[in-house]
């Protein structure tokens, strides 16, 4: 038994979660993932080091009900289980049984096998199939109308590969799609928009393809003689003042618990909320989709196993976790979050001219990051932490762009651009809701926006060169719903009003937003509907239980329902309060042809910077490490 209520399930407590649901509930079940249940906030702020740790595991798959699936909450103190029932309408991720299932149905049915021999694509033997790459797509938002309302479908497209290790995204089966109910068990229609010919130019991009690997490159080694400068106790890190927790949540990925610097507590919470990829092409292979890779998928499902001097640089801790597997047994993942230090530049630095003097210091952060692969897709979260108190979360954007193959009068640049011979990719988006639950200097919180207003021509301002930074109170929830402005230099401040610095002023933090678009779907679309937290950049919302997915908690054939359009239709109050802030932050990729055949890494996200939660810079006293 693990000791505090936040630590990762372990594998006993996964192995006994799955043996009492099976005694309780049958064995004829498919799980598709599972993790501790977080305390409610007020159980988990009451709780005490060596009281009963409140381990609950909640067991989430489908079995043969005919409804959405089952959310099973298994106590491990007195092994009670408790089972929810969910609706047609919002069912379970995904999981391994649910792919395994189309691919198979996929591949056994004679039309679609027909309609693949037509473009050369071999189906005769065994050899033959195995060389086919399937790939399940999400069917919510646009069901085939042969789907019955619920029933749990993907959408398959499908690759050619010449061998297991082949890069099977270079020989796209273009213009045929499976349509499969996975609940019903059949490929329900075959959806064939015309032949093309399978590209057969290679894209393959391991070392041993690429003929010569660059030289002139000397080793560059990252060494700290006296160890790392953090400490780890558990999942529990302490760093410079820093003191969080770190797990992986099914749906959520890398989440830091409990954050506070200098004993100061900041965010209760802090996670991907949900993240969703919409395309933009007219090419029925592209027009529909629009995963939501977090909750549909169960992203933390999908996390890697981290390798020292590939992912991670230097002197580096790991963090294990454990998930379980479509039949209940349990999947280690080795190094799966990744702790370390980084330098990162001067911190300050002032030369003084008239004592021809210089001052410099230092910076370094730390990094906590884990990465994550959905299909085609491989997403790295960087959190990092800064000597001055600043948060940044980065997402670092690489993998394999989705493709169409075309014949060459067929191009269309502007929605689907060329990237390779015979093979377009079209322009998309990744956009990510981040929930950052506020605990500011441990009171409740207030939310500002913050501009820059230029100010009028008047005998005081007679160039018109002045301007002003000026604030707003937000405090309801449709105040809340706002976007970036450059223009403006907005930001958002996080105040508490009830803690003021050596200044006399509030505390407070601000959101520095990046560049960052908004989803481009109409409002009226299926797509803008299930992904509504990406039509603003910022929302807000009084925390509440049970309210932590943007999209709403099972979003599997979903409409839209119970995400952040429904936590704020009763428009309430946020003007001081337990603050919940949800941030989008995303990317529109329009592909080149250097991101064939795998991208370079591509960044978006933000910073949290204190405002007046220091009295002065909190750095002055870095060690100088300057030498004559």
């Amino acid at each position: 038994m693990t000791t505090h209520p936040l630590d990762p399930a372990t594998a006993d407590e996964i192995e006994r979660a799955v043996d009492l649901f099976r005694t309780a509930h049958g064995s004829d079940a498919w799980f598709s993932s599972c993790g501790r249940v977080e305390p409610d906030k007020a159980a988990l702020k009451a709780w005490q080091e060596g009281n009963d740790p409140l381990r609950v595991i909640r067991l989430l798959g489908v079995d043969r009900s005919g409804d959405g699936g089952f959310e099973a909450d298994v106590a491990l103190a007195d092994g009670s289980v408790q089972v929810r029932r969910l609706p047609l309408e919002t069912q379970t991720p995904y999981g391994f049984a649910d792919f395994a299932a189309a691919i198979r149905l996929t591949k056994a049915h004679k039309g679609w096998l027909s309609a693949a021999e037509k473009r050369g694509v071999a189906v005769a033997t065994k050899d033959d199939l195995e060389r086919i790459q399937i790939d399940p797509w999400p069917a919510g938002g646009y069901p085939h109308p042969d789907i019955p309302q619920g029933h749990r479908a993907f959408r398959c497209i499908a690759f050619v590969r010449d061998d297991p290790k082949d890069n099977g995204y270079a020989h796209p089966i273009q213009g045929l799609i499976a349509h499969v109910d996975v609940t019903a068990g059949t490929v329900v229609a075959v959806e064939d928009s015309g032949v093309v010919p399978v590209p057969q130019t290679p894209g393959r991009f391991d070392s041993a393809h690429q003929g010569a690997t660059r030289e002139g490159l000397r080793e560059l080694e990252i060494t700290q003689p006296d160890g790392p400068s953090f400490e780890v106790d558990g999942y529990r890190v302490r760093w410079q003042g820093y003191d969080f927790r770190v797990s992986i949540h099914p749906t959520h990925g890398l989440v830091l618990h409990g954050l506070s610097l200098n004993e100061r507590p900041l965010l209760f919470r802090a996670a991907l909320s949900d993240m969703v990829v919409p395309y933009g092409d007219s090419d029925p292979m592209h027009s529909w989709k629009h995963v939501l890779d977090a909750s549909e998928y169960n992203l933390g499902t999908a996390v890697n196993s981290l390798t020292l001097g590939c992912d991670c640089l230097g002197e580096i801790y790991y963090f294990d976790i454990h998930h379980v597997t479509w039949d209940g047994k349990v999947r280690p993942v080795k190094n799966a979050i990744c702790l370390h230090e980084e330098d990162y530049g001067i911190q300050w630095k002032h030369f003084d001219a008239q004592s021809e003097t210089t001052e410099v210091r230092r910076s370094r952060r730390l990094v906590i990051s884990s990465v994550f692969t959905i299909g085609n897709y491989d997403y790295g979260f960087y959190w990092y932490l800064y000597l001055d108190g600043t948060i940044q979360m980065e997402i670092k954007l690489t993998g394999i762009v989705g493709v169409s193959a075309v014949e060459d009068r067929a191009v269309n640049p502007e929605q689907s651009p060329l990237i390779a011979p015979n093979i377009v990719s079209p322009v998309h988006q990744h956009l990510f809701s981040f929930r950052l639950d506020w605990e500011l200097d441990g009171g409740t919180n207030a939310l500002y926006e913050s501009e820059i207003e230029a100010l009028p021509l008047s005998d005081d301002n007679p160039d018109g060169t002045q301007f002003r930074s000026v604030a707003r109170h937000l405090t309801t929830e449709s105040q809340a719903m706002r976007d970036t402005s450059p223009q403006t230099s907005r930001t958002w401040k996080v105040v508490n009003p009830e803690r003021l610095n050596g200044l006399g002023e509030p505390v407070a933090y601000k959101l520095l937003p990046g560049p960052s678009p908004l989803l481009f779907a109409r409002p009226e679309s299926a797509v803008a509907k299930r992904a509504a937290f990406a039509t603003h950049h910022l929302w807000a919302t009084p925390y509440a239980d049970g309210e932590e997915s943007a999209a709403g908690p099972y979003t599997v054939m979903h409409a839209g329902e119970g995400g952040l359009t429904d936590y704020t239709a009763a428009d309430r109050s946020i003007a001081q309060c337990d603050l919940v802030m949800w941030h989008t932050v995303g990317v529109t990729h329009v592909p080149r042809p250097e991101d064939w055949p795998v991208m370079p890494v591509e960044y978006c996200g933000f910073h949290l910077v204190p405002v007046g939660f220091f009295d002065r810079n909190p750095t002055l006293d870095l060690p100088s490490h300057c030498h004559s």
